[in-house]
């Protein structure tokens, strides 16, 4: 009955033993974003589908945990603390906000960021190509040149583009700044209509009719989360909405030449990928967001009264109806 007994406990002791091995092996990847809209959620999606390619599944070689600060710099300052005190193997926080906290939070567990417009100005790293300390990431920086060119083809008797924005974000500062540098070489003019909190978004559009013969929103997280407000506003109004994130235009903006925010995540998910084989950050240069995908919306269009031409539909990636 000894015998009996050793065997079964030593089979236990090998069943948990085996179970702790197991769980060592899987490491954590914390996830957090300044606020839930789609197209921060498709970086968030994005570099889990890389991660996976890569070998990391989700539930077997990685855990991945999510939390969005709902559009308060202070709650990602709280999530960042949180997210450092669980000491996961590497951290991806998507939008400037939620990157500065999280490089604040910790200089010694890897951070990765997306959908960064500038990483050098935001002081996540000391350069692009070489970043040093224990972050880098993959930058957004809008294609302003092609932006303003759109704004040009499409209305080209628009003098003044007003530019919706919270002020308070340092990635759209710099939208706005070469927004008005970009403006400028071809004769329009730029009005500004600052919100700081999503509240303020509806009377900060409203304030652009008579100002401004077409809008321009840049890849700012506290507009594009009140989207909505923004488009019934100025479609009420005939303005011609322009949106830096191409999944605004799914959801009012009448068109927009920009980036694929899945494929940042995907890269974001590259990255993060390298630094769980053994990689560090510091030798991972900055990846910058690439492509300039057309899209319109033909429903928009029709109740703004702005005819499209046959060639910019056929150039577009998709047209909404």
């Amino acid at each position: 009955m000894r015998t009996v007994g050793a065997a079964f406990a030593l089979l236990l002791a090998g069943g948990v033993w085996g179970a702790d091995s197991a769980a060592a092996q899987t490491q954590t990847v914390a996830i957090t974003s300044i606020v839930d809209h789609p197209a921060l959620n498709a970086v968030h999606e994005g570099a889990v589908a890389a991660l996976a390619r890569a070998g990391f599944n989700e539930g077997k070689e990685i855990k991945v945990v999510f939390e969005s600060a709902q559009g308060q710099p202070a709650t990602a300052v709280q999530i960042a603390r949180k997210f450092v005190g669980e000491k996961p193997a590497v951290i991806i926080g998507i939008s400037t906000p939620s990157a500065q906290a999280l490089a604040a939070a910790t200089k010694s567990i890897p951070v990765v960021f997306s959908a960064v417009t500038d990483p050098v100005g935001a002081q996540l790293v000391a350069s692009a190509d070489k970043p040093g300390g224990n972050v880098t990431g993959v930058s957004d920086r809008a294609p302003t040149e092609d932006q303003v060119a759109l704004i040009r083809e499409l209305t080209p008797d628009a003098k003044t583009v007003g530019v919706l924005f919270n002020p308070g974000e340092p990635n759209s500062v710099t939208a706005v700044k070469e927004l008005k540098e970009a403006a400028a070489k071809i004769g329009l003019s730029v009005v500004e209509a600052p919100a700081t909190k999503t509240a303020e978004v509806q009377g900060a559009a409203r304030s652009l009719v008579g100002k401004a013969d077409v809008a321009f929103v840049p890849t700012d997280n506290t507009v594009v989360s009140a989207l909505e407000a923004v488009t019934g506003a100025l479609i009420a109004a005939k303005i011609p909405l322009y949106a830096a994130d191409t999944d605004s235009v799914a959801r009012g903006a009448f068109a927009s030449v920009g980036f694929n925010y899945r494929q940042v995540g995907e890269r974001t998910g590259e990255l993060v990928a390298r630094i769980l084989k053994g990689e560090k950050p510091s030798d991972l240069p900055v990846q910058f967001a690439q492509g300039t995908d057309l899209y319109l919306n033909k429903g928009v269009a029709g109740k703004i009264g702005v005819t499209l031409s046959e060639a910019a539909v056929k150039r577009a990636v998709k047209v909404i109806d």
